[in-house]
């Protein structure tokens, strides 16, 4: 037997002693909110039966933009292609809206062009746009989704949702890769701040609300102007690997799969999701890209998903026995549509040759082509006309001049200003410091405060959230910016130093508040991954700032910006308040919208912000869930401050 044969051989055999463990009868059954529509059926059966099989194979291929050309898009028949993070038309990271959308009429009219009398069928672009459309030069950027988890606020999230979504669509794409519905266990995870919460409802309820505000309502407004497809990514258990490791291993039984960890997708589904993203991560030693278990007979038998189900980047490749070039068994285990970036061309030939040879039968190569072209004729894109001439709203909101003007749009941003505020956590507010009266002194501290990346978090215009700097995010507004407005229009000064410049000299000198801004550097997915919850180990420079102003008896006010919960409590006490504003996106003034007073004295907004994750006492807390037998929290899940009165705190129901 062939060393390929063999592999595939044991693997498979690995595949049928896990599946005869497991018990689907513990999955909710669910069907699709769609209603079987026969006609819509037999137009597939008709496009299908027009297709060689080079159309079907292309259509199961998604290549990235940097190395498919429009050229590439016609000679092959791709399905689809990608904009990876960092990504850009014409590797531009300021190109314009009108340079995406060029790039996706090319595209277009390429997926469409042919005259052999074969279906022509368009191909869908997709992009991580994760909190807005963060790829694009002068995109609005909301708080990540962990911020997004400390509002509780469906309402707010499906807004966010829409946004997005024309902003998305405003540069001809029409398929986001998002909503993220891990559920994070272990905050050590570099991913911790793309999950809503550590508790699976408030996923659910979250997720499925941004969902319905991206594509629209089933039955309603689905893929209206102005909405995209969205995804609902990892599946399943990315939140769960042992230690935090990112496309680890998570080592739970069936039951708290059900429970925990697959609670987003079943309300994710039902709220009309079309394509889900396979995880990188394995489920008790499986690789998700080749569990037919979980892909086939739970995802789309038992929870009767009818979409397509689309591979993380070279996600196949991690399967045993397999390559960026070649698996057939992860689209045997039910990945619909291969992520395959670069390799594409490699995978195409291999797939040909594997429906030939019989390692993939015709039957499964049409149940994944059907399934996509079922979410295209559903979302309207098998009829749609290039992007450039599809409308973007409806006319009782079309008041915006261009498809540009939607970027960064007043209205957006004023959205994501207000996301700020609702999401910003009070963990102390000792001798009421907060809020700030207008007329004071303030001594601003920390490089963060005026460094726009700093509060963006990765996922900001690169994929990392590094090599970037202010100029890139026209729009946007620091945390200094904010309350430089809000004091400075109201007669209280600002001064802005370096943790390292901070002095306490003479009593006359001294600023009434002393506002310090600090926190992690950005980072994405295996970057973020951190050993201990300490932060920052090797630079205690806010630390010692914070004593210094805190002996001379100046009021301390602390905001630390973070994609997780961190063991801070040296920085807590030494502050008099202390926020968490976790990564609050573009529009930093919303911080100072809820700290500094207004004109007469009162708080113009209060704060309304809970805990999303429970936070931790020491480094070594990064497990540290509610219901958990060892819960001993620095605070509960569902805390937070007001000034008025103390948000109440019920870890069993954090939604209400």
């Amino acid at each position: 037997m062939k060393t390929r044969q063999l592999q595939s051989f044991f693997w498979t055999l690995l595949l049928v002693t896990a599946g005869a463990a497991a018990d689907s009868s513990q999955w909710p059954a669910q069907s699709s909110p769609f209603h079987a529509d026969a006609a819509e059926e037999a137009r597939l059966d008709r496009i299908l039966s027009g297709m060689s099989l080079r159309d079907k194979v292309g259509q199961v291929i998604m290549g990235e933009i940097q190395y498919v050309s429009p050229r590439d898009v016609r000679h092959y028949r791709l399905g689809a292609v990608l904009n990876g993070g960092g990504s850009f038309p014409g590797k531009d990271r300021h190109a314009s809206a009108a340079d995406w959308l060029a790039l996706a009429d090319a595209y277009h009219e390429a997926s469409i062009d042919r005259n052999d009398g074969r279906p022509a069928i368009p191909v869908v672009w997709g992009t991580d746009a994760v909190h807005g459309a963060n790829n694009v030069f002068g995109a609005t950027l909301f708080p990540h989704n962990i911020g997004l988890g400390a509002t509780a606020n469906p309402e707010l999230l499906a807004l966010i949702g829409a946004a997005t979504a024309r902003e998305v669509a405003a540069t001809g794409i029409y398929w986001n890769f998002a909503p993220t519905l891990a559920v994070p266990r272990n905050d050590r995870w570099g991913r911790t701040y793309e999950g809503y919460s550590e508790h699976p409802d408030l996923v659910a309820e979250l997720g499925a609300a941004l969902i319905e505000g991206m594509q629209g309502a089933v039955g309603r407004d689905f893929m209206a102007p102005g909405r995209v497809l969205a995804t609902a990514k990892h599946f399943l258990g990315d939140g769960g690997t042992t230690g935090g490791v990112d496309q680890g291993n998570t080592e739970v039984g069936e039951e708290e799969l059900v429970r925990v960890h697959a609670a987003g997708y079943r309300a994710a589904l039902a709220s009309g999701a079309q394509t889900v993203m396979v995880s990188f991560s394995s489920w008790n030693g499986q690789k998700m890209h080749a569990n037919p278990y979980l892909l086939k007979e739970v995802l789309k038998g038992r929870m009767g998903f009818d979409g397509f189900l689309v591979g993380d980047w070279d996600g196949h490749s991690q399967v045993p026995g397999c390559k960026a070039s070649s698996c057939p068994e992860a689209f045997n285990a039910g990945v619909d549509m291969f992520m395959a970036p670069q390799h594409w061309k490699g995978l195409h030939r291999n797939l040909l040759r594997q429906v030939r040879m019989g390692e993939i039968t015709g039957a499964r190569l049409d149940d994944a082509v059907r399934r996509i072209l079922r979410v295209k004729l559903r979302a309207g894109l098998l009829d749609a006309p290039r992007p450039s001439s599809r409308p973007l709203a409806p006319e009782r909101d079309g008041d915006a001049a261009s498809r540009s003007d939607w970027i960064g749009r007043p209205r957006h941003r004023a959205l994501a200003r207000r996301a700020v505020r609702e999401s910003l956590v009070l963990l102390k507010n000792e001798g009421s410091v907060l809020p700030i009266a207008p007329q004071s002194t303030v001594l601003v501290a920390g490089a963060a405060a005026a460094n726009i990346p700093s509060q963006l978090g990765g996922w900001s215009m690169t994929w990392q959230g590094d090599d970037i700097e202010n100029a890139d995010f026209p729009g946007a507004t620091s945390i200094l910016d904010g309350v430089r407005a809000a004091l400075e229009g109201a007669g209280g000064t600002v001064e802005y130093r370096q943790f390292s410049e901070v002095r306490t000299g003479s009593a006359a000198s001294l600023p009434d508040v002393a506002l310090l801004v600090y926190g992690e550097r950005p980072y994405a997915e295996y970057e973020g991954d951190v050993e201990t919850l300490e932060f920052s180990p090797r630079d205690k420079s806010h630390l010692e700032a914070a004593r210094r102003l805190q002996a001379a008896g100046i009021r301390v006010v602390s905001v630390l910006l973070t994609g997780r919960p961190l063991a801070v409590p040296d920085e807590i006490e030494a502050s008099g308040a202390f926020v968490v504003a976790w990564l609050p996106g573009s529009e930093g003034a919303g911080v100072a919208d809820v700290l500094i007073a207004g004109a007469e004295g009162a708080a113009r907004y209060d704060f309304s912000g809970r805990l999303p994750f429970s936070w931790p006492q020491i480094p070594d807390q990064a497990v540290n869930n509610v219901g958990d037998e060892s819960y001993r929290p620095a605070f509960p899940l569902g805390f937070g401050l007001r000034y008025e009165a103390p948000v109440p705190v019920d870890p069993a129901a954090p939604t209400e």
